[in-house]
């Protein structure tokens, strides 16, 4: 056991930083447009649930290449990978289009989402000079599974971090101005995350080439590439993925749009509370990637038993990692939001949700690492058929319920989100002990 926590955490650690170090530029930012104005945060965290939900959908179904490279690298074909790969960087132009297209008409998507007429017009104003970068994204995560899949782990680390660097330099810029460059507001937050996004590829690719990382694998690109069978394999498992993932997003997106609802103030508390809890998220959110590609190499590898255990303890870490943020959620729910904001009317919103959000972390890590189990065994359509459950036939409703029917307002909206994730979390855990790794065949 000592043995496999210490591979599970060799892979998970870099991972875990890398997915810190995405979500702290997503705080950098909600800090700076913060700076800027109450109804320009509001703007940016509506306009995020479209833009994200879109993203998030796009990288699931790049992410059909995840138990195809775990599990061939373990089995020792580093071409099979490769391909897969490739394969995924076509997967990723293609859905870029569609996802491009959508962006365009963010501000008629946010009014019928009933939205405030003036929030989605700059919604829209923030979201449109992000189209550009939509492919830079989503062949970004295909480079970064590639090589994570292949236990190549630390390139994705240190590119983020140095990304959070060029993130916090270029926000100031446009935001405030600087350097001889104007204040662009929250239009210059909408920039300077696209720039990121292309630089966070740049950089990857750059290493791959620069550490030959790619000298022992690569296989030359052709039409083969293109071949149905393999593209519908990684579609069929990248769309379950895509669903599970938007299912997820979106009820959060909802649970944004439900805040929206009440006022300015609760908004604003949501998209705050919603980003620290996000921030912890990432820890786990490394664990289920490390688990991904462990559970993917011992499957490939034929080690079935042993990935059944590397589950289990990957799962229990999960919860494990999450204790630490709910503890400091509830001692710190006076201090933690004005990292975020100065207006007391916002702090206090944000000090009456955050003990509800601790309430659900633990929830939160077991479901995040139950996810990355079934990615690395190629099954995907469970945990989307439970977060269908889970967060669209519970948590929504009651979230909807309570917090706007029944007058609990911002709580009862957490209340029923915690209500989703714990059931999630549940099913996930019961699915895994009886139909986990090993039962698992080979994609």
């Amino acid at each position: 056991m000592l043995d496999e926590l210490r591979s599970l955490t060799r892979l998970a650690l870099p991972v875990m930083a890398a997915q810190v170090g995405v979500m702290l530029m997503g705080a950098v930012d909600t800090i700076m447009v913060g700076r800027v104005s109450v109804d320009a945060l509001a703007a940016a965290s509506i306009a995020n649930s479209w833009i994200y939900g879109l993203l998030f959908f796009g990288q699931g179904l790049v992410m059909g290449i995840d138990p195809i490279i775990t599990q061939a690298h373990g089995a020792g074909r580093p071409e099979v990978a490769t391909r897969a790969f490739q394969r995924g960087v076509i997967v990723a132009l293609c859905i870029s289009v569609p996802i491009a297209g959508a962006l365009a008409f963010t501000e008629e998507a946010l009014l019928l989402l009933g939205q405030a007429p003036e929030l989605a017009a700059a919604g829209q104003r923030y979201a449109v000079v992000q189209i550009p970068t939509v492919p830079c994204y989503l062949v970004f995560i295909a480079a970064r599974q590639w090589l994570q899949g292949r236990e190549i782990v630390r390139p994705a680390m240190w590119v983020t971090l140095v990304a959070n660097l060029f993130n916090a330099g270029a926000n100031y810029l446009l935001i405030f101005g600087g350097l001889g460059l104007p204040a662009l507001g929250l239009m210059g937050a909408g920039i300077a995350t696209g720039l990121t996004r292309a630089f966070m590829l740049v950089a990857l690719v750059a290493w791959i080439r620069g550490f030959r990382l790619h000298a022992d694998a690569w296989t030359k690109p052709g039409w083969h590439l293109f071949e149905a069978r393999e593209l519908t394999i990684i579609v069929r498992m990248g769309f379950a993925v895509a669903i599970q993932i938007s299912l997820e997003i979106w009820a959060f997106s909802a649970s944004t749009l439900l805040a929206g609802r009440l006022d300015a103030t609760s908004l604003a508390a949501h998209t705050i509370v919603l980003n620290m809890a996000a921030l912890a998220f990432m820890m786990p959110l490394g664990i289920s990637q490390g688990a991904v590609t462990r559970i993917g190499n011992l499957i490939g590898a034929g080690d079935r038993a042993r990935a059944q255990r590397s589950a289990a303890l990957a799962m229990s870490l999960g919860g494990l990692v999450m204790t630490v943020s709910a503890t400091l959620f509830v001692v710190f729910s006076n201090l933690l939001p004005r990292i975020y904001t100065t207006d007391d009317a916002v702090v206090a919103a944000c000090a009456a949700i955050l003990p509800i959000a601790a309430a659900f972390q633990i929830f939160d890590g077991i479901q995040a690492v139950g996810c990355g189990v079934l990615r690395g065994m190629g099954r995907t359509r469970p945990a989307a058929l439970f977060n269908l459950v889970g967060y669209w036939v519970v948590a929504l409703p009651v979230a909807a319920l309570l917090g706007l029917r029944l007058g609990l307002g911002l709580p009862g909206i957490w209340w029923g989100m915690a209500l989703g994730l714990a059931l999630v979390a549940v099913s996930l855990v019961v699915y895994v002990a009886k139909r986990g790794p090993a039962f698992a065949d080979p994609v």
